[in-house]
């Protein structure tokens, strides 16, 4: 009688397998539609990128991707709603690096553990930042702008999207390997601090190069170098902070990224569609537009850049002294 039995569940396994039932028995995501959040308010890079993959997801995924912008605590407040909504699938994060590899090494409280309570979907580019000033500033170069902060110490403060993010970072580093003192300002995003700088309420700001060109472009702000180790190419005339100030690198990155817990068979579809829309001719074109480098690669490649950053960002962060909250 056993034989018998098990002789028909084999037969019935048999049928499915034949029949499509492991396709059946597969997750059908997603089913109603997605909220995106966002570390950072509306205009920012990782904000501009949100918006340019959400409506590549909602077609080839058939449901709506709704971004809802949660700027504040330096793009943690973010990274905190996720690893509190349901592993679904339902909620991502795009996020723009800092409030993933930065605020572990800033924060005593952090309340995450950004390897182990989030899930990297694929980082879908990188980008260098760029140095710009208030036109009223008197520096046309790195060179100038350093000279006037070793004149007068204190006197030239520095913007940033919030404390811990990649711009307050940024500047720290510049800070430092300059062996200057300027005055770090935090913001509740890189829209806000942006804003301020063009208002000529702040000095300084070390910007996503995507959100300062336009402005760069109108006269409302002046370059004085980009944070990559090379010129961009959009911009051959524009130098690197590295031929002042030896040493000084730092590159922006945004990625998606979902709650632990959430189905390895979602992150791998979400993770197939960011790819194949990284190698899209079109939105290739409209990253490299922003300033930003397509990339889409891998949950496992991404989990280790970011262990790898974590680790630089604390050499940096000590060096610096940049004080813990």
């Amino acid at each position: 009688m056993n034989l018998k039995i098990r002789m028909k569940a084999l037969i019935v396994l048999a049928v499915l397998l034949a029949g499509g039932g492991v396709q059946a028995a597969e997750v059908k995501y997603p089913q109603r539609p997605v909220r995106m959040l966002v570390s950072y308010p509306p205009g920012g890079p990782s904000d501009l990128t949100a918006r340019l993959a959400a409506p590549h997801l909602s077609e080839v995924l058939g449901q709506q991707f709704i971004i809802d912008n949660r700027g504040g605590a330096g793009g943690t407040l973010a990274v905190g709603l996720l690893t509190q909504s349901a592993p679904d699938g339902y909620t991502l994060l795009m996020s723009a690096g800092g409030e993933i590899v930065i605020a572990p090494n800033l924060r005593l409280k952090l309340p995450y553990d950004p390897t182990k309570d989030i899930i990297p979907i694929s980082r879908v580019g990188s980008s260098q930042l760029v140095l710009v000033v208030h036109p009223s500033v008197p520096a046309k170069s790195v060179k100038e702008l350093v000279a006037m902060a070793k004149a007068k110490p204190g006197s030239i403060n520095f913007a940033s999207a919030g404390s811990g993010s990649t711009a307050h970072l940024a500047g720290e580093q510049f800070k430092f390997l300059a062996g200057i003192d300027i005055v770090h300002i935090a913001y509740k995003g890189a829209g806000p601090a942006l804003t301020d700088l063009i208002a000529g309420q702040v000095q300084m700001l070390i910007s996503a190069y995507s959100s300062a060109f336009p402005h760069i472009k109108g006269g409302k702000l002046r370059a004085l170098g980009v944070t990559g180790t090379k010129r961009i190419a959009s911009a051959p005339d524009l130098p690197t902070i590295t031929e002042t100030v030896p040493g000084y690198e730092v590159l922006s990155w945004y990625g998606l990224h979902a709650p632990k817990g959430t189905p390895p068979a979602i992150i791998s579809r979400l993770h197939r569609e960011m790819a194949a829309m990284a190698r899209k001719p079109d939105v290739a074109e409209r990253l490299t537009a922003l300033g930003i480098e397509p990339e889409g690669n891998s949950p496992q490649e991404f989990l280790a850049q970011i262990k790898t950053e974590i680790a630089s960002w604390g050499k940096v962060i000590t060096a610096a002294k940049v004080p813990k909250e």
